[in-house]
């Protein structure tokens, strides 16, 4: 028995199903994602999507769906669902549907009259090839089976039309077709476990639209080409396996495949396995021994930042993988070298790397031995802060970093507007990016002491590090406010209270005292808590934006201006365990159990990059976040470790 429930009764309301999405990965940058009832409602939808090597990886939509049409007695019965505008579906196979289970792999159960059909989709971890199980559970008179294929060939963040460039052959594999619609794309083979006849009736299909696109301001139709129909008889009881593959693969076989793979598969029964799946499925092998990490699905890349911030929760504190913390960590040396040295427009993403550090030596215990493996990568950042050969960063005469590129948002809060001009740019003394650079240079100084031996080293970071200790509460405090100033620059303080300083309350070392610390958690909880994250922006802010909608320009200026982020939520209780201690825990634990209610909406056993500020704090952004997964997955370490600690 499935851990995630749908309400059976519901699945048919499209009001109901098409906000509710379904992700499957392959672990090598591939994916599946898809509606409950298989309508696709965005450009990044699709069955059959993958990373092209001859286009840089960039993630391509091959095959966009896949409609099943069963026959019995002459009659035909659609089960797709495509949107053509103005709420026109057809077909209309949703009607049909009376069940939906996500456990091992998504489950599509359709009733029409005496037939009884089930559908059951499998992505193959690191490998290019999808499986569809079609399964007659009941029929009373002969039924045929009929797979039509629908092509796109385009990248995801595109829409393609209908064109005379299109390759509209195809090639024979064994029970089935393969096609390739433009040079330089892999191959897609489509192939069943049981023979077959195939119609090679090549057409388009017009201004199919993605509502979500719709909504958001983007195009939104498209043309999708279909080069013909598989058909063949389906028995009660019998099961026929398609396979998707960029490979031809032995077809007779696809069944035990099929049965082989989805024992490997870990069964859902709570949310925590919800959370544990969902964290592997952002570590990416991209190929050349590389692990890499998305920060997001569908659309969210990959950055030094994103990666830092997620790698321990996602390795370390998802399931104690130390292999693979550091195979992604030397994946991260060897792509982002230069801007780890020479900097980069992600100001403070070299400096997450001590955090990122300090993560490895507690969770192992062995503080000397994680310092020598990564004490010259960690020396050569700072020098390079202290040398002043950063790109937009430079070091002040009172200890802080300076940082600035007119036009550039440099921070994670990187929204643009239409016109390209940052919404939230935040030049000059940055809290979050000194509070950092305090907790790098006092680590350096207590690690390389304790177990090192460049005291001229130590000696010159010393000297930062007293003018920090003068100045860094001076710099920042507001009286007025009880809390830290956002940033500094040479108009003064921005005082706006957001959530960038709770960083100097949760980091290791801090230039602030207990009694402050308190002061600015009193703060945050006031006016940035909610039961979904921390906004990042005080409702009594004029710029403050409480539901994150609209078209792309509303929506970037409502990016970072009030709608809350889930991956601040683990520095949130981190900082309010050490002040309060156990007083805080079941306060931390409701905190992060909240988000269960969320767990079958938006992003099926997914955790969702953000949501609204303003209550009922609806879902938004990608339906799964790297970011937003290890947020949760660490805070539920810190409180257990904290709860063993105290027995």
């Amino acid at each position: 028995m499935s851990y995630l429930k749908f309400d059976k009764e519901e699945l048919v309301n499209l009001e109901y199903s098409l906000v509710r999405e379904v992700l499957a990965t392959n672990k090598t940058g591939g994916y599946l994602n898809t509606t409950l009832v298989g309508c696709n409602t965005r450009k990044y939808h699709g069955l059959f999507v993958l990373p092209v090597k001859n286009f840089d990886n960039r993630r391509y939509v091959l095959l966009s769906s896949l409609d099943e049409t069963l026959i019995q007695h002459g009659r035909e019965f659609n089960l797709g669902i495509h949107c053509y505008g103005k709420n026109n579906y057809e077909p209309r196979g949703h009607k049909y549907i009376v069940d939906f289970e996500f456990d091992k792999y998504p489950t599509i159960t359709y009733r029409i009259g005496g037939i009884l059909f089930s559908k059951s989709m499998l992505f193959l971890h690191n490998k290019e090839q999808l499986l569809i199980k079609y399964t007659l559970l009941d029929a009373h008179s002969a039924t045929m089976l009929r797979l039509r294929p629908f092509l796109s060939f385009r990248e995801i963040h595109t829409l393609t039309r209908a064109n005379e460039d299109a390759d509209r052959g195809y090639v024979t594999v064994e029970n089935g077709a393969a096609y390739r619609l433009y040079d330089g794309f892999p191959t897609v083979n489509l192939q069943l476990n049981k023979q077959n006849d195939y119609f090679h009736n090549p057409d388009w299909y017009y201004n199919i639209e993605y509502l979500e696109e719709k909504r958001r301001g983007f195009e939104y139709q498209e043309d999708l080409y279909t080069p013909g129909y598989f058909e063949l008889p389906i028995k009660k009881g019998e099961s026929i396996v398609v396979s998707v593959s960029t490979s031809p693969v032995a077809a007779k076989g696809l069944s035990g495949v099929f049965t082989r793979e989805a024992a490997r598969r870990i069964s859902l029964q709570s949310y925590d396995d919800c959370l544990h799946r969902a964290a592997k499925q952002f570590i990416v092998n991209t190929g050349k021994g590389l692990k890499e990490i998305y920060a997001g699905y569908t659309w969210l890349g990959k950055g030094l930042r994103e990666t830092f911030i997620s790698l321990p929760g996602l390795t370390l504190f998802a399931d104690g993988d130390t292999a693979q913390f550091e195979e992604v960590l030397d994946s991260t040396f060897k792509i982002y070298n230069h801007q780890l040295l020479h900097g980069s427009k992600q100001v403070d993403a070299a400096l997450w790397l001590f955090w990122v550090i300090q993560q490895y030596a507690a969770f192992t215990g062995d503080a000397q031995g994680t310092w020598l493996k990564y004490r010259a990568k960690l020396k050569a950042i700072l020098k390079s802060f202290l040398d002043g050969g950063r790109m937009g960063v430079s070091l002040s005469d009172n200890g802080l970093l300076w940082a600035r590129m007119n036009g550039v948002a440099m921070t994670w809060m990187n929204a643009y507007d239409k016109d390209g001009v940052p919404v939230t740019e935040r030049s000059g003394f940055q809290v979050e990016t000194n509070a950092f650079w305090y907790n790098a240079v006092s680590y350096m100084i207590d690690m390389e002491t304790k177990y090192g031996s460049d005291t001229r080293f130590v000696y010159q970071l010393q000297a930062v590090k007293d003018k920090l200790d003068a100045n860094f509460y001076n710099v920042f405090w507001c009286e007025e406010r009880q809390h830290l100033a956002d940033y500094v620059d040479e108009n003064g303080q921005n005082v706006f209270t957001r959530p960038n300083q709770i960083f100097a309350c949760s980091l290791d070392y801090s230039p602030l005292s207990e009694e402050v610390k308190g002061k600015i958690m009193e703060a945050v909880k006031r006016e940035l808590l909610t039961e979904r994250g921390i906004r990042t922006l005080s409702p009594k802010n004029s710029l403050y934006k409480g539901v994150y909608d609209g078209n792309q320009d509303q929506r970037d200026h409502s990016y970072h201006q009030g709608s809350t982020r889930v991956w601040l939520l683990t520095y949130y209780i981190e900082a309010m365990l050490k002040l309060y201690g156990g007083m805080f825990v079941r306060r931390a634990t409701e905190l992060i159990n909240a988000f269960e209610e969320d767990i079958e909406r938006h992003g099926v056993g997914a955790i969702c990059e953000l949501y609204d500020g303003d209550p009922p704090h609806n879902p938004h952004g990608a339906i799964s976040s790297a970011v937003a997964t290890a947020s949760l997955l660490r805070s539920e370490y810190l409180v257990n470790k904290y709860k063993t600690e105290e027995l």
